[in-house]
């Protein structure tokens, strides 16, 4: 028997070698995918990277800017802060690093040794800020001049750069990308989800993002705050509803085609739209819906319904928020509250806002309070604003969603900007406004919420919460960070401050 094995064994081995050795003539062919390409087409991956920079719309974060809330815990992270949820804020920076950062690497790398596509590279470039930018304003440090260097460097433990340094790396990569675009060069044409190729609104887009850039840095930096401010205002901002950038989606097929805002909402809380089986128990907010009704807003029906004998009413009247303060019961009358009203809000082919003409005044508007801007006057810029925002409803809704011109002038007479003021009190009317003009975007108002204290909203103050009753101010890196890159995370916690909700980020002062 053993020399059977031991003869057997030794064929086998034998037979085993002239496999490999087989095998090794042929590797590359028959280990080959016929359908996989060599090398990466920028435009496929810059289309998905867009896709992904536009994912995670955190809607927790509308809770926590008190436009919605729910009787439930879990759901209502946002607006209780509830401790047992903080890992929900994990979520954007586990996900950002292997999407779309790791996405715009892979093109930009691809496109910017050819002259040729300079302008797949500035667009690339641009797009890659908004992204960081998004998530920095997050987090506050992060990795950034070494992330997603895995594949090329080998280096699997990227140091965290400061969010100072971070702003003035993306304010240059603003400024460069801006002056590299070429109308007469290639664009990424239907690739571009955003403009289409369109290297004027890029170019807008890209100023834009540079004016937002630079406010946030009025408490911390004033003197570069208002240099790059007012270089953005020169080379040219969004302001006509025409140059919105917005990302396009489909309501039919896979998800990611899908208005990734509405489709969460919609899976999360409304999918039965009956007003009461609410996955979730979630609803509008009574201080958002009192705010609305209080100032007679012609958005309220627009963007609100009650679901009454089974049908959405957007009659304004009837609007009513429910209260944050619920704890795990679902309310007798839960039915009788105010939701997204499924034409407009819930559209899952509808665009989202990425930057809007809107946003660009009422940052115009400050600016022209500090005396950085004087192309027109501070009461100007803010009716241009609101009027911006109440026409922006029609590119989200179609019919739906527009409101007559007529309506937009009323709202705006009887709500001019106290120009005899304090600059406090402009302030809070201006992110007032702007509170109500970014919705939905919850986290862009978040950031400017930190920023500027206001609205001047209060604080749920919820049993079991994670802030001892203040609005947190920025979210926790994820638990894996702390084994995985620990010498790199420690180091970021030392400079910045621990890694909880409460701990200021750079701007954030």
């Amino acid at each position: 028997m053993k020399n059977i094995i031991k003869y057997t064994g030794g064929v086998l081995a034998l037979a085993g070698m002239m496999s490999l050795q087989s095998c090794d003539k042929d590797f590359a062919d028959t280990n080959t995918n016929p359908d996989a390409v060599s090398t990466p087409i920028p435009q496929y991956i810059f289309t998905k990277a867009q896709y992904d920079g536009m994912a995670r719309q955190f809607i927790f974060l509308q809770g926590t800017m008190q436009y919605t809330t729910s009787y439930n815990d879990v759901a209502g992270f946002g607006s209780k802060y509830n401790a047992a949820q903080n890992g929900q804020s994990f979520a954007a920076f586990a996900n950002a690093y292997p999407n779309e950062i790791n996405e715009l690497g892979i093109v930009i790398k691809a496109v910017k040794n050819d002259p040729s596509k300079i302008n797949l590279l500035a667009e690339a470039m641009i797009w890659r800020v908004y992204c960081f930018s998004r998530l920095t304003d997050l987090y506050g440090d992060i990795p950034y001049f070494q992330a997603v260097q895995g594949y090329d460097s080998a280096n699997y433990k990227p140091a965290y750069d400061a969010q100072k340094d971070i702003y003035a790396d993306m304010l240059s990569q603003l400024d460069l990308a801006a002056q590299n675009l070429d109308a007469s060069k290639a664009t990424y044409g239907a690739a571009d989800l955003i403009y289409g190729g369109a290297t004027d609104k890029w170019k807008k887009f890209a100023y834009s993002l540079m004016l937002r850039c630079a406010m946030r840095m009025t408490k911390v930096d004033a003197a570069s705050a208002k240099t790059w401010a007012t270089k953005a205002i020169a080379g040219g901002v969004i302001t006509a509803d025409a140059d919105v950038a917005k990302m396009s989606y489909l309501s039919s097929g896979q998800d990611i085609n899908k208005n990734p805002m509405a489709l969460n909402l919609w899976n999360s809380d409304y999918i039965a739209q009956n007003g009461n089986t609410n996955t979730e128990g979630g609803k509008y907010q009574d201080v958002f819906i009192n705010y609305l009704k209080n100032t007679n807003d012609p958005r309220l029906p627009v963007i609100s319904v009650v679901w009454n004998g089974g049908v959405p009413d957007t009659t304004s009247s009837i609007q009513k928020g429910m209260p944050a303060t619920l704890a795990n019961a679902k309310p007798a009358n839960f039915v009788t509250y105010s939701e997204p009203n499924p034409k407009t809000v819930l559209q899952l082919g509808s665009p989202f806002l990425v930057f809007t003409a809107a946003e660009s005044y009422f940052l115009l508007t400050e600016a022209a309070l500090r005396g950085w801007y004087t192309g027109a006057t501070a009461s100007t810029l803010y009716q241009n604003g609101i009027s911006a925002a109440m026409r922006q409803w029609s590119l989200i809704g179609g019919a739906a969603g527009t409101i007559s011109t007529s309506a937009i002038n009323t709202y705006v007479a009887n709500n001019p900007l106290n120009i005899a003021g304090t600059f406090d009190q402009q302030m809070n009317q201006i992110y007032t406004q702007f509170w109500v003009s970014l919705f939905p975007d919850a986290q862009e108002v978040f950031a400017s919420f930190r920023r500027t204290g206001y609205p001047a909203l209060t604080p749920n103050n919820y049993p079991g919460n994670a802030t001892g009753g203040q609005f947190f101010r920025r979210m926790e890196y994820p638990i894996s960070e702390a084994t995985l890159n620990a010498d790199s995370y420690s180091a970021a916690v030392a400079r910045q401050g621990s890694n909880d909700f409460m701990t200021h980020i750079w701007w954030d002062k």
